[in-house]
C-alpha cells in the first residue's frame, strides 16, 4: 500500500512544485480539456481535483473521466476505427442518446462525426470512457494535501480510516456494464461501431474478451498508461494496446457470472440453517433441499 493514495492533483503529481503545477493547483485548473477551464469534479465549486490515485502496487491509475482527453489521443485513437484514412471528423461530446420511447439511455461521452466537404454528416461513432470509481474517502486526503502542498505531499496516510482505493469490480459491474447494454444496444441495432477508453489496470481485472479480426470488429477497447516523464515529473497518457471484439460476444462475457461450484453453496446454506435452528428457532415446514432432489428423482 502507498503511504498516500494521490498520484495527481490538478494535473500534476503531488510533488510537483513548478510555477505551471503552483498555478493550476492555485486556480483549480483542469489541463485535460474539460469543458470548462477549471475542474468540475464532483462540485463545480469545491472541486475533488483528484486525476489519479495510487492502487495497491504503487500504479497511477486514472479515476477521473476527463483525465483520458489529454492531447486528444482517444480521439484520434477512435477516429482511425471508426472512418476510413484521410476522412474528414470531429467530435461532439455529451450527446443525449434516446430509445425508441423517447426516454434517455444515457449521454455518449464522445460522438465522433465525419463529414464530407460541404459539412453533411458522412458517417457517426461513439467513444466511451470508463474511468475508476474510488472506495473510501478520497475527499479528507485531497483536502489535507491541498492544505499545503509542498508540507504534505509525503504524507502517510495509511492509518487513516476508509483507505481510499480503485474499486474495480463496481466499475464494470455498475457503471461499464449498464453503459454497454443500454447504449450500446441501440448503437448496435444503428449497426454504428463503440469504442471504450480504459486504463490497463482496470482493463486487466475483466474477463478475457474473445478477439477478433479487425476487419470484424464493432467494438474496441482502447487501453492507456500513464508513464511518468521524469524531465518534467508529470504524467503523459500512452496508449498500449487494442483490442478487436464483437458486441455481442464481449457483452456476454463482460455480464456473465463465472459460477462457483453448488456444493460449497448448499454448505453455506446448511450452516446458516444449523445456526439458525440452535437459536431456538422452529424447524421449516416446507419441503428441503434433499427432499426435493429424491423427488425429481423418482
Amino acid at each position: 500500500m502507498p503511504k498516500h493514495p494521490l498520484a495527481e492533483v490538478f494535473g500534476f503529481p503531488t510533488d510537483n512544485y513548478s510555477p505551471e503545477a503552483d498555478r493550476y493547483r492555485k486556480n483549480r485548473l483542469c489541463p485535460f480539456n474539460n469543458k470548462v477551464p477549471n475542474c468540475t469534479k464532483d462540485k463545480a465549486n469545491d472541486p475533488l481535483g483528484v486525476c489519479t490515485i495510487f492502487d495497491n502496487n504503487n500504479v497511477p491509475t486514472i479515476t477521473c473521466p476527463i483525465r483520458f482527453r489529454e492531447n486528444w489521443l482517444i480521439a484520434e485513437d477512435a477516429a482511425n476505427f471508426f472512418f476510413p484514412k484521410r476522412a474528414l471528423w470531429t467530435s461532439i461530446t455529451e450527446v443525449r442518446l434516446s430509445d425508441a420511447h423517447g426516454k434517455s439511455a444515457g449521454n455518449i461521452d464522445l460522438a465522433l462525426v465525419s463529414y464530407d466537404k460541404n459539412g453533411k454528416l458522412t458517417d457517426f461513432g461513439a467513444l466511451e470512457i470508463q474511468a475508476v470509481y474510488i472506495s473510501g474517502n478520497i475527499r479528507s486526503a485531497f483536502q489535507h494535501y491541498m492544505a499545503d502542498p509542498r508540507n504534505h505531499h509525503a504524507m502517510d496516510w495509511t492509518h487513516k480510516p476508509n483507505y481510499p482505493r480503485p474499486d474495480y469490480l463496481s466499475s464494470s459491474r455498475k457503471r461499464l456494464a449498464p453503459q454497454l447494454i443500454y447504449k450500446g444496444g441501440i448503437l448496435q441495432a444503428w449497426r454504428k461501431k463503440l469504442a471504450v477508453a480504459v486504463h490497463s489496470s482496470f482493463y486487466n481485472t475483466l474477463p478475457t474478451l474473445p478477439e477478433v479480426r479487425p476487419q470484424e470488429a464493432d467494438v474496441i477497447w482502447m487501453i492507456y498508461d500513464l508513464q511518468l516523464d521524469g524531465t518534467k515529473n508529470r504524467y503523459c497518457l500512452s496508449h498500449t494496446r487494442t483490442v478487436f471484439t464483437s458486441f455481442q460476444r464481449a457483452l456476454q462475457k463482460i455480464t456473465t457470472s463465472e459460477p462457483g461450484p453448488v456444493s460449497e453453496f448448499i454448505d453455506l446454506l446448511q450452516e446458516k440453517l444449523e445456526l439458525k435452528l440452535e437459536n431456538g428457532q422452529s424447524p421449516p415446514t416446507a419441503p428441503t433441499l434433499t427432499d426435493l432432489l429424491e423427488s425429481d428423482e423418482n
